[in-house]
């Protein structure tokens, strides 16, 4: 495949070129934004939304977009039809500027990158998540931020605890995965997932579409202890659509296995994917 390209700012140049000077305020303070949707046979999913989010984040973080929601479309469409990639990842990202004092926003920096999508392996829903509970609140977190800094320092401790992944919580609280929502399911068949202090995820939105279609649906606080005691429980993200979560702190969730809640939950949002892209 020829060299796949990217839109810096107000043009497209090969990724092998794609540069941006150290003196930005991503690389010197970590300051930007970020968002990220897949396309299915080049057809972006739910392009909107994240649009509408990413919009959302600049606006929070002070970032004034050069191009209109419409244009940053344009964009993206021309990139899909340049390096036709049928099944990919979209990066859309916006850093703070060059700065002469290192601390300032300025004109920010629009960056758009196109990767192949690893499809997940036949057997991860059978397979599930294995989630470790750390205490830790990301800032600012309606906001898509660059900021990955505890989720990356932690990894070593994931991979010592035999865990997928970890799960935040603050006070009592479970808060969200580092780039996942979570959901449990209650004894009576409740989809609960908690309301704040998260990044509302573009799939945890439709997910909520579709279980409300089927099931009782609560958008509240949700204790540790209320979690570990749950009947069911699941991710959802951009990549991985549904997948259950199977224990938290080495301790079976319900009964260590995919549920059926969980289970047709997935297989509806799946598709209600496919009608989306049809």
């Amino acid at each position: 495949m020829n060299q796949a390209a990217v839109f810096i700012n107000d043009t497209f140049v090969p990724a092998g070129e794609a540069a941006l000077l150290v003196t930005d305020l991503a690389t010197q303070r970590g300051y930007g934004i970020f968002d990220f949707f897949k396309t299915i046979n080049n057809i972006p999913v739910f392009l909107d939304d994240h649009l509408a989010r990413f919009y959302n984040s600049a606006a929070q973080m002070r970032l004034p977009l050069q191009q209109s929601p419409e244009q940053l479309k344009a964009i993206i469409h021309e990139l899909i039809q340049r390096n036709q990639i049928p099944d990919a990842g979209i990066r859309i990202s916006c850093t703070g500027g060059y700065p002469q004092d290192g601390y300032s926003i300025t004109t920010p920096n629009l960056v758009i990158t196109q990767q192949p999508l690893t499809p997940l392996a036949a057997d991860a829903f059978e397979k599930g998540l294995r989630l470790v509970s750390y205490n830790h609140q990301r800032q600012l977190p309606e906001i898509k931020t660059i900021d990955y800094l505890m989720a990356i320092w932690l990894q070593p401790f994931v991979k010592e605890q035999q865990a997928d992944d970890l799960l935040y919580y603050r006070h009592g609280l479970i808060t969200e995965c580092p780039r996942a929502n979570i959901f449990m399911v209650t004894a009576d068949d409740t989809v609960v997932t908690p309301s704040r202090n998260i990044l509302k995820g573009i799939t945890r939105m439709h997910t909520l579409k579709v279980a409300r279609e089927l099931y009782k649906v609560e958008e509240r606080d949700v204790t540790l202890e209320e979690f570990r005691a749950a009947k069911e429980a699941f991710i959802s993200s951009t990549t991985k659509y549904i997948l259950p979560v199977l224990q938290l702190d080495g301790k079976p969730v319900g009964n260590g296995q995919p549920r059926v809640v969980t289970a047709r939950l997935n297989g509806v949002l799946r598709e209600y994917v496919g009608k989306h892209i049809g």
